[in-house]
Parts: C-alpha cells; structure tokens; sequence
C-alpha cells in the first residue's frame, strides 16, 4: 500500500499523508521508518518533511499548540527516494496515539509516493545513567611552567587524570591543547611525539583501568610532519582516533605545524566524539561540522580565545562573560556538550547542550566534573525536542557562500 502527494502548481502548495497509530506506550521507545518515491522536485531535502506527534490531532490543523510533544523526523536522500527514520521515546503523560505525517510543501511541480509508515515498538527506554565528564588542567598556581620535559609534564598530567578517575568516577576526561609540550624549552617541532606511543600509553593504562575516555592535547611527530593533535583513547586504552587541528593560529600557521584536513567524529564507550582545538573556535564552521557529523560531544583543548581578551592594544586579559557567551552558543548552535579544557585552567568548563555551564573552573581546582545525562535533547515550551529542529530547519542549498571563497569579499579583503 502507497499514498501519493503532488503538487498542484501553486507555490503555496503544502499538504500530505497522515496515519494514526494506537496502543502507544509512555517510556516505550519507537522506531519509525517509511520512503518517499519522487520524481521533478527541486529540492526535495526541503520540500518533504517528517513528523511525529504524540497524541491525535485533526488531519486539517498545521499547528499541535502547546498540548503535544513531537518530533521531527529526519531523512537520508538518495537518487529519487528520502529514507525518513528515527527512533524516539513516548514522552511521559502521552495518550495512546501516534500520528505519523509525511509532507509535500514548497513544490509548483513533482510528485512523491509514501510507503506506509512502519511503527515497532522497541519495549521500555533503557536509560543510561549520567556520564562523569572531567576536565583536568591542574590549579591555576600550580607552577605549570616548573615541568620542564615531556617527560615531566607527561608524569604531571597523568597524575592529575587518574585522581579524577579513582576520586570523582570520571570516564570522559578532557586535557589542555598540547599540553605534553607546553613550557617545554626549545623548538616545539623538536618535542612532538609519535601516536601511539611511550606517552600516549601511560594514559592509555590509566583508560583501561578505569574504563575511561581520555583526550590529550598534544604535537603529533607523524614522519616528516607535525601536527596540533587530540588524541582520542578508548575506554578499552586503544586508539579511537586522531583530530588534527584545522585552523592553526596565526603564527603557529607559519612555524611548519601543518593543519589538519577534516573534522571526524569518533564513536567511543563514552559517546560519538569530536573536537576543537583553540583557534578552531574562531570559525563557527569547525563546530557546526562536528554537530552535523552526529557527535554528542566536543571535546576543545585551547589555550583562549581572542575574542574574550580586550579588543584594544596591552595585556590580554581574560574576559570570562565574553567566553562563556562563545561557548554556550557553540553547544545550542551545534547541540551537543561542549568539554573545554584551558591550558591556564581558569575557563575550563562544561557546557551541556541546552547552553547551562554545568561545572567551572576558577583557577583553584585540579579538575571540574559534571554529571552529563544520555538524554536525547530538551524539549522546549512547544513541545519539540530542539535537537531535531535544530538539523532540520537547516537548507543547505542556500547556504553556497558559507563555503565558497567569495571573489568579492576577497576584493574587500585585499582593498582593507
């Protein structure tokens, strides 16, 4: 059985399929997952559109109010045919209906043909408990600059991670940008290192026996290149991967440190995980890719920000509201918990996806800890759960000069 949408020449074409569905169980979790078959759309990622609502509501009415949760439900494009799935848990207090709506908007011309939407019920939402996520950067007086070798520093901040794991149950911990090398005298090339290797397997025991995800900011020596690396080690204290720093400061970019070329995303024991490193901050795209590469946390090593310094000559200091501002917007922007972790410990903090700060450090302790719940997104006053809305809203199509060198803005550039 199908149900077929077209377009009726009207740019103000907007309807579709609705189907009901009883015996919904609150706290159960759901898999929905239909198709839509289409032919002369111009842009059918914008033009179909998914939704789930908990509760029944009049095939003719657009707007569920305030008295529904609901979902969007999101799809995967492939030649002729969206692929639209998700699995949701049924919101407390729901009545025993789903409703399930597929939508043909936007279209002058085309025509899409629905499969009917397959419900499962998936039995009763394992919750995970919270995980305890740790940045470790050692107090703000604690003479960093006294640890004069890899070495030293090494012993240091391995010190500092297994009391956050053996005191405060870490299992996500984050350390500073490169701090294996930081204050370390010489040429900096001279002091990277391999991965893995002698330094990263001194945390990689402690991950193992503690069952924790540790990321080390650190100056990767990878043959004739080095790179501004967080290393990402598994729970198990293997190599869950590298991110090589994208966007290197300004002289940093000239001192034959070499950029990275993407912004993966890592699936851990302690969630899908990506990261920042300090400069990449800068350029909102960094995070966005990060979000849009399904991760549930960042993970940003950074030494600060030049936008949370004055904007004016002389001393750089800190301006702690203006760092906040930066990144509570990353976390709601790309929604997901931003893990950050400065080198001069005042600032480090974490930042859950709702842009609450949900531990601060201020200079006086060796290490923050939050409790970060599993739960997917927060639903707003409407009802929606904003981790939907926030990719779905998105219509890349229009969004060309967010990556494309603008000739003009370059002409701008180069007149000042």
């Amino acid at each position: 059985m199908s149900a077929v949408s077209a377009a009726n020449g009207t740019r103000t074409c907007c309807g579709g399929w609705q189907f009901v569905y009883v015996g919904i169980v609150a706290g159960h979790d759901y898999r929905l997952e239909w198709q839509g078959d289409f032919g002369g759309l111009q842009t059918p990622a914008d033009m179909l559109v998914g939704h789930a609502l908990w509760g029944a509501i009049a095939a003719d009415v657009s707007n569920p109010g305030t008295q529904l949760d609901w979902e969007y439900v999101c799809a995967e494009y492939r030649p002729g045919r969206a692929c639209f799935a998700g699995t949701f848990t049924a919101p407390p207090g729901c009545s025993e209906t789903l409703t399930v709506r597929a939508t043909l908007r936007w279209a002058v011309a085309g025509t899409v043909c629905w499969t009917v939407p397959v419900v499962t019920d998936c039995g009763p939402h394992a919750s995970r408990p919270p995980l305890r996520v740790a940045v470790v950067t050692g107090t703000q007086d604690c003479a960093h600059h006294e640890h004069r070798s890899v070495a030293a520093r090494t012993a240091f901040y391995a010190g500092l991670t297994e009391a956050a794991c053996a005191v405060d149950g870490a299992r996500l911990l984050a350390l500073p940008e490169i701090c294996l090398q930081w204050h370390v005298p010489g040429q900096a090339l001279d002091h990277a290192v391999a991965v893995p290797g002698r330094e990263t397997e001194r945390f990689a025991e402690i991950a193992r026996r503690y069952a924790a995800v540790i990321v080390i900011g650190l100056l990767e020596r990878d043959g004739d290149a080095v790179f501004n690396s967080a290393v990402v080690l598994d729970a198990d204290g293997a190599l869950a991967g590298v991110y090589r720093k994208v966007h290197l400061a300004s002289t940093e970019a000239i001192s034959g440190v070499l950029p990275g070329a993407g912004f993966p995303v890592f699936d851990t024991a302690a969630g899908r995980l990506g990261c920042n490193i300090c400069m990449d901050s800068s350029a909102a795209e960094s995070a966005r890719m990060v979000g849009l590469n399904g991760a549930d946390f960042l993970v940003l090593p950074i030494m600060g920000d030049h936008r949370a310094a004055p904007w004016s000559r002389g001393d750089p200091t800190f301006d702690d509201e203006r760092w906040r501002c930066i990144q509570r917007t990353r976390a709601m922007d790309n929604q997901l918990c931003m893990v950050i972790a400065r080198n001069t410990t005042v600032g480090s903090c974490i930042i859950d996806r709702s842009g609450s700060v949900l531990a601060w450090n201020d200079g006086t302790h060796p290490h923050i800890v939050a409790a970060v719940p599993y739960a997917d997104g927060y639903r707003k006053w409407n009802g929606l759960c904003f981790r939907e809305v926030n990719w779905r809203q998105r219509r890349p199509h229009l969004y060309g000069a967010f990556v494309a060198e603008s000739p003009e803005a370059l002409r701008r550039l180069r007149l000042g």
